[in-house]
């Protein structure tokens, strides 16, 4: 078992600033945001990264995805837009080896992202 910000966020070890919870994921927001909304959703059943999905049951990937939908909107952002980023191993500027969806939104957003 790795030993993650996320895995330790989740252990309850290191405390956040939740915005949402159920029993497959947990949002929070990003202590360092790059937007003026910007949360973090992880699953509770760890995958590294996203290319791991693959070998996951559709049931699971569908509930992650609906939740990342659901959050976003309880946040608001539907009417005007957002921005759902997964970033996929190094060169995709993955820092964290844990699957997370970063939810952008209150302003518009540039692109490209960078």
């Amino acid at each position: 078992m790795s030993n993650t910000i996320f895995d330790k966020i989740l252990a309850g070890d290191i405390p956040v600033d939740s915005v949402f919870e159920d029993e497959d994921v947990l949002a929070f927001n990003d202590v360092n945001p790059k937007a003026p909304v910007h949360v973090l959703v992880i699953p509770k059943k760890r995958a590294s990264r996203f290319s791991e999905l693959s070998g996951r049951p559709i049931e699971e990937i569908g509930r992650f995805f609906a939740a990342v939908s659901r959050i976003a909107a309880l946040l608001d952002l539907d009417e005007n837009g957002y921005r759902v980023v997964i970033n996929n191993g190094p060169d995709g500027g993955q820092e964290v080896e844990y699957l997370h969806a970063h939810i952008l939104g209150g302003r518009r957003l540039t692109w490209p992202p960078g």
